[in-house]
């Protein structure tokens, strides 16, 4: 069977504050109560949440070091100095590189872009980089989505007369490089009022300042938005505030008119122009333009994401689709062999974290297969490779457990590493692993909880089929876009059954599409599609009753729209049979 998940039905909301809204806005009482969750409790709060704009985006002069950051631009800009725009090879780093790349080309010929190689150079700021931008005359380098602990290199850079400018959204440590500007609302002398932004959003808060300052129009930035959605979803960055608002007019852009790389990846992914979602963006856009980092080179991207001319937006986007495809081959094979070593007790550590060694894994994949293997057995993970002569590797977590920070505590041992709480990198020397593993394994069995190791389904409400209405959906849809901190509702429904049409899909028949009738109402029949759960066929098949949690989405399929159940958990009904 699947992974046994177990579900919580969220506190109900104050009722009085839900019947209120419900009798304000003239909606559902289920849909009430989602937004009094969400911390919309007026007429006003319901206004601004389902009609975003760009007029509640925050000044960006209120981040640290802004002004000497549009400063420092403006005169390199005005003197004709050569600027770099440097950013990290994975979606959120080439889509700020995209994005401030093709801002600055709007002033200046003097610019280029610089992605480091993730084999040869690894992640942030590299030497290799400083001294290429020595070599060809740059003046000025600014770093995006990196370079919050590139203190050693800045003082490098600084050694050939080139100044650094700094944006990050990463958590800086105590002491901060002395860059010209460092641009990162998570600085503890920083007030921004917002401090979750993707590394794109920081770049796109230096451009709308620089733009503030020099009189160039608010609506000549909006084009650039279709790359910044991408930034924000790909990147799991709360889909709240300042985020929700960019994310809503992003993926009006990237709907209406997306830049020509976007559309050469939109129909190498065959999705509907036009009705894209932030799950299209996570699921499909987003692991391309990762890809090319993985398996070429991330330069590939923002030739893709900065195409003026569609016939080359397209030859490099079918580069891009095929490094995709060889992706998920390397990807499946290296998950298997990771999956036999657990099971076949071959880990490095496998008690309360999991962690698994090779040194001939692709370094490119390791993050996905740390990501499948907390999928597989709900632990915190580490998997770990060789590159350049040391081992280097990917952690994920599960939710509520911060794995940074059991990392944080062997920085003695670590040449390298950085990330979030849920996701990190990291480089060592290869004797360090057995103490590095015994660290880390010691740190979560103090720290990790009963609670944390049980894979949760939260559940928002309870609903009956006959309540999804074409209002009730219409009202559901402006609840977008999806993601951390405004996730699409997980609704339950009880007692349910196939009509007798299920049957499984995909490759290997992994999943499952039904038509869903519950018992008590058999008029309403609405399809569904269960990923992974072909577990469950027979049992479903065999006319069984069970409970299932799922969100509700919108298909488009050449041309028509359905209703859709997505399935994220079920659960069997025996004790009723």
């Amino acid at each position: 069977m699947s992974k046994e998940y177990k579900w919580i039905l969220k506190e109900p909301a104050d009722p009085s504050k839900v019947a209120q809204l419900s009798a304000e806005l003239g909606i559902d009482r289920v849909l009430s109560e989602l937004l009094v969750k969400r911390g919309v409790e007026t007429f006003e709060q319901a206004r601004r949440f389902f009609r975003p704009s760009l007029d509640d985006l925050h000044d960006p002069f209120l981040m640290k070091d802004m002004d000497a950051a549009v400063e420092r631009l403006h005169q390199a800009i005005a003197g004709g100095e050569k600027i770099l725009v440097y950013g990290d090879y994975d979606v959120d780093g080439t889509t700020a590189v995209a994005l401030v790349y093709s801002f600055i080309l709007r002033f200046t010929r003097s610019v280029d872009f610089y992605i480091p190689d993730r084999y040869d150079e690894g992640y942030g700021v590299s030497l290799k980089g400083i001294d290429w931008a020595a070599q060809n005359g740059f003046k000025l380098i600014i770093t995006l989505d990196c370079g919050i602990k590139a203190i050693e290199k800045v003082e490098y850079a600084r050694q050939y007369g080139i100044d650094m400018i700094i944006c990050d959204h990463h958590l800086p440590e105590e002491e901060l490089p002395k860059a010209v500007a460092v641009l990162d609302p998570k600085r503890e002398d920083c007030h921004y009022p917002f401090d979750d932004l993707s590394g794109c959003g920081v770049g796109f808060k230096l451009v709308q300042a620089y733009s503030q300052t020099y009189g160039v129009p608010f609506e000549t930035l909006i084009p650039l938005l279709d790359l910044l959605v991408v930034s924000i979803a790909s990147d799991l960055v709360t889909m709240v505030g300042e985020n929700r608002v960019l994310a809503h007019f992003g993926l009006k852009q990237l709907n209406e008119n997306p830049r020509k790389g976007f559309l050469a990846i939109i129909n190498l992914s065959k999705l509907e122009p036009g009705h894209l979602t932030i799950d299209d963006i996570v699921f499909k856009i987003g692991p391309r333009l990762n890809a090319a980092g993985r398996m070429d080179t991330g330069r590939l991207s923002v030739e893709l994401l900065t195409a003026t001319d569609t016939t080359e937006a397209m030859l490099v986007g079918e580069k891009i689709n095929d490094s995709n495809n060889e992706r998920k081959s390397i990807d499946r094979e290296i998950t298997q062999e990771a999956l036999e070593m657990v099971q076949e007790g071959r880990c490095v550590v496998n008690n309360n974290a999991i962690i698994v060694y090779n040194p001939s894994w692709n370094k490119g994949v390791v993050g996905i297969v740390a990501s499948r293997l907390v999928e597989a057995f709900y632990k915190p993970t580490v998997v770990l490779t060789k590159s350049n002569g040391f081992v280097t590797g990917s952690a994920r977590s599960v939710a509520g457990f911060d794995l940074y920070a059991s990392i944080e505590q062997c920085a003695d041992i670590l040449e390298n590493f950085g990330g979030h709480v849920y996701a990190a990198g990291l480089t060592l020397k290869e004797e360090n692993v057995p103490e590095f593993a015994r660290r880390v394994d010691s740190f979560i069995k103090d720290t990790i909880t009963v609670e944390m190791l049980t894979p949760v389904v939260e559940i928002d409400s309870r609903l009956d089929f006959s309540q999804i209405t074409p209002k009730f959906l219409r009202l559901l849809k402006q609840f977008q876009p999806f993601g951390p901190g405004n996730n699409n509702p997980l609704f339950l429904t009880e007692n349910v059954y196939d009509a007798g049409n299920g049957r499984k899909v995909g490759a290997g028949g992994l999943h499952m599409k039904l038509d869903l009738i519950q018992e008590s109402q058999p008029y309403h029949q609405i399809a569904a599609i269960a990923f992974n759960m072909a577990d469950y066929y027979d049992y479903i098949k065999s006319g069984n009753p069970f409970d299932v949690s799922y969100s509700i989405v919108e298909n488009y399929y050449r041309g028509n729209s359905t209703i859709q159940l997505r399935v994220k958990d079920l659960h069997e009904r025996e004790d009723i049979i």
